[in-house]
């Protein structure tokens, strides 16, 4: 079955995509919930004027994540988190720290859009991806240090 998606979702695709689904997926979840619409020709055609009309909204909105990227490229947080004795610490590191720190420095992104490299469980420096816009992706480096 296939569905043009109405908004981001993570794993699956972005507004206004054509994506392939399984038929219960697609039936009895997206399309209840008002995440997607069937991709019929009517469908198509109506998303692909949008499109037209939205694309010069759109070149300003990705030059904005863009503009947002380049200052975001230069900020290293730092994260405070208690350590045992070989610098593992207890718990982990959290999208939501990860957020929070972000709005300290001036900085506001939805805590669902940044995701990590690897697991952070150990102090040092770590890079987390932060999820702008559909063509721009940023690296966040941050420091993990013991409170």
């Amino acid at each position: 079955m296939e569905v043009i998606l109405k908004q981001d979702i993570s794993g699956l695709g972005y507004k206004n995509d054509t994506i392939k689904v399984k038929g219960g997926y697609g039936r009895n979840y997206l399309i209840p919930k008002g995440f997607a619409i069937v991709a019929s020709t009517s469908n198509r055609k109506m998303i692909a004027e949008n499109i037209k009309q939205a694309s010069h909204k759109a070149e300003k909105i990705k030059n904005d994540a863009e503009a947002f990227a380049a200052k975001l490229a230069e900020v290293t947080l730092q994260i405070g988190a208690k350590a045992g004795e070989q610098g593992k610490i207890f718990g982990a590191i959290t999208t939501n720290q990860i957020s929070e720190a972000l709005k300290k420095e001036g900085y506001e992104i939805d805590r669902k859009k940044i995701t990590f490299k690897s697991e952070v469980k150990m102090l040092g420096e770590y890079e987390a991806i932060a999820d702008l816009h559909r063509d721009v992706k940023q690296d966040i480096k941050f420091t993990v240090v013991e409170e």
